[in-house]
């Protein structure tokens, strides 16, 4: 935030960075390439975060059917496109710079490939759900590039995809009390963006290098996760004189739950686990509509 406009959150204490490392590349889904930074051994998982993956998919690879349960998959396209296809008929193709947030509550089964040419990169971010809203039903909000907020102002821009930033609000509804920001700071920018004091909270580097924390931070470059401690808001500077540094800045509060995870199903404990793998297998508790669909995307994979 701008000099002189942080007076809503009282004293500021800015937060510092904890921990970094380099999101390394790995293999996932069929023939995809994801840089995984949660969600694997360094960090199984930060409170209410369970993966952020940064995804570069070239047809024909992708995501082929696959199921969740009980929690949300946020995917926000950065190049390219990729169309979504599940079970209860729901079919649609984001591109470059838009968002959907689903709901999986109590279970869907989809797809997710790429719908054109080229490389399609993107980031897909997984929020775990309180316990109450495990077995939700199923939902969507999608947001094209053009509907997603945003504001400029003093060398900085954001497009606020959930949460609030300069002044401004998305309009995305979160169960799991959520803040998603896509900054960009040209070079000399400098930005103050509040946080919850009782928040998680981390940064992803997008593109050029920055100073996160305080003004004898080393930069950090692109595919950096960096931890943030606590406070109550975070301080960034792009020293550079010619390139500008864009990021994405998470924060949630912290479920403070149990959690067992099985893969792509997320529960509290081990016999809803259980439950949850007799209920996909047998096609039962909201998982009915997997025993005839298969996703289009799916048919012309077959031989």
């Amino acid at each position: 935030m701008p000099e002189g406009e942080n007076s809503s959150v009282g004293v500021r204490e800015p937060r510092l960075v904890v921990r970094k490392f380099l999101a390394r590349q790995q293999h996932e889904g069929v023939g995809a390439i994801v840089r995984r930074s949660i969600g694997r051994f360094e960090l199984r998982y930060f409170d209410p975060f369970l993966v952020l993956d940064e995804f570069s998919v070239t047809a024909p690879a992708g995501f082929p059917d696959h199921p969740h349960r009980g929690f949300e998959t946020v995917t926000y396209m950065l190049q390219g496109a990729v169309t979504h296809e599940d079970f209860e008929g729901h079919k649609g193709t984001i591109g470059a710079g838009d968002l959907q947030w689903m709901t999986a509550g109590r279970g869907i089964v989809h797809s997710e490939m790429p719908a054109s040419q080229g490389t399609q990169k993107g980031l897909q971010l997984w929020i775990n759900l309180p316990s109450k809203y495990k077995m939700i039903e199923p939902r969507y909000q999608e947001m094209l590039s053009k509907d997603i907020v945003k504001v400029t102002r003093d060398g900085i821009s954001v497009r606020v995809i959930a949460g609030e930033a300069l002044g401004a609000k998305s309009l995305i509804y979160t169960r799991t009390p959520t803040m998603y920001l896509d900054f960009t700071l040209d070079p000399g920018a400098k930005l103050r963006q509040p946080i919850p004091r009782s928040w998680n909270a981390f940064v992803y580097v997008l593109e050029g290098d920055g100073v996160f924390g305080n003004s004898k931070s080393s930069s950090v470059s692109a595919h950096h996760l960096l931890l943030l401690g606590s406070g109550n808001m975070l301080k960034v500077w792009n020293k550079s004189t010619s390139k500008p540094v864009r990021f994405i800045l998470v924060g949630g509060e912290p479920l403070g739950e149990p959690i067992v995870q099985f893969g792509p199903f997320v529960m509290n404990t081990q016999e809803e686990i259980d439950q949850t793998i007799e209920d996909f297998e047998n096609f039962t508790n909201g998982f009915e509509k997997a025993r005839q669909w298969r996703s289009q995307a799916a048919l012309r994979l077959d031989f």
